[in-house]
């Protein structure tokens, strides 16, 4: 039970019965406790216990390593000829760093609205410095 918005959903864990008396168990995306219960109970599960996942005290920190790995993919991807926002999100999805996967995110939003790689970086100094956004400017005028 997924949608394109998941920004607005929350993580819920829940605990059912389905037709057969199997008790089963999962973690599903939903707007409400309310909407996952309607949603489960049209599957044939009989909910028990629907509880909102907590979400972590700590984002992950975005390192060094972190961006190394970002220039490394993307740098695969344009060399085989991926669109460059195709590219970002893709990198942005295969991710398990939700502060870096946010970083890749914004970065393409920037892109699209008419930034080009160069300057959608620039606007994230604390992650890209000098050095590497005129690296990636140098590549661009290329």
């Amino acid at each position: 039970m997924r949608t394109n918005n998941s920004d607005a959903l929350d993580t819920y864990v829940w605990e059912g019965v389905n037709r057969n008396g199997i008790k089963i168990r999962g973690e599903t995306q939903a707007s409400s406790a309310n909407m996952l219960r309607a949603t489960l109970r049209k599957q044939g599960i009989n909910t028990k216990k629907v509880n909102k996942k907590p979400k972590p005290l700590f984002t992950p920190k975005i390192k060094p390593a972190d961006i190394a790995h970002f220039a490394r993919q993307m740098t695969t991807m344009m060399r085989s000829g991926v669109p460059m926002v195709q590219s970002l999100h893709m990198v942005a999805g295969g991710g398990d760093n939700a502060a870096m996967q946010s970083l890749i995110k914004k970065i393409a939003d920037s892109i699209e609205g008419g930034s080009s790689f160069g300057s959608a970086l620039e606007q994230h100094p604390k992650y890209f410095d000098k050095l590497f956004v005129s690296l990636v400017k140098a590549g661009e005028q290329a």
